[in-house]
C-alpha cells in the first residue's frame, strides 16, 4: 500500500493528476490497506478454530474426530472436484453443496451443528469451537 501512495504522490508533483484527485486516491487505498487488515484478523481467529465429532454408541465404540478448520476447508474445496471427477464416487457427492458449507466456514458458524441421539443411545455430535 505504501508504494501504491508513493505513485500518486509522485503523480500529483509530475502534474499528472491534480491535488484534489491525488487526495481521493490515497483515501481510498488508504480504506482499502484498513478493510483488508481487518479481513485478515478476523479469519485467523476462526481458522484455528476445531471441526469436533463426537459418536457415542450404546456399545462403547465411541469415535473422537478433532480436524482444524483450515484443513477442512482446504479438504472439501480439493476433495470434492476429484471425488466428482471419479465415476465411481460421483453419484455420493453429486448432491452435497460444498459451497454452502464452504460459505459457512466463510460466515464463522460455530457451536454445535449436529446432535443426533437414537432410539438405542447411539449419540452423533458436530460442533466447532
Amino acid at each position: 500500500m505504501k508504494e501504491e501512495i508513493a505513485r500518486v504522490l509522485a503523480m500529483v508533483q509530475e502534474g499528472k493528476i491534480d491535488a484534489d484527485k491525488g487526495s481521493e486516491l490515497i483515501q481510498v487505498l488508504t480504506e482499502k490497506g484498513e478493510t483488508n487488515s481487518l479481513q485478515l484478523e478476523k479469519p485467523n481467529k476462526y481458522l484455528d478454530k476445531t471441526l469436533k465429532i463426537r459418536v457415542v454408541s450404546a456399545e462403547n465404540d465411541n469415535v473422537t474426530v478433532n480436524l482444524p478448520i483450515k484443513l477442512v476447508k482446504v479438504v472439501l474445496m480439493t476433495g470434492h472436484s476429484i471425488a466428482a471427477s471419479i465415476p465411481q464416487s460421483e453419484k455420493y457427492v453429486k448432491d452435497i453443496d460444498i459451497d454452502l458449507i464452504i460459505e459457512a466456514i466463510e460466515n464463522e458458524l460455530d457451536g454445535q451443528i449436529v446432535d443426533v441421539k437414537s432410539a438405542n443411545g447411539d449419540t452423533v455430535s458436530v460442533f466447532i469451537e
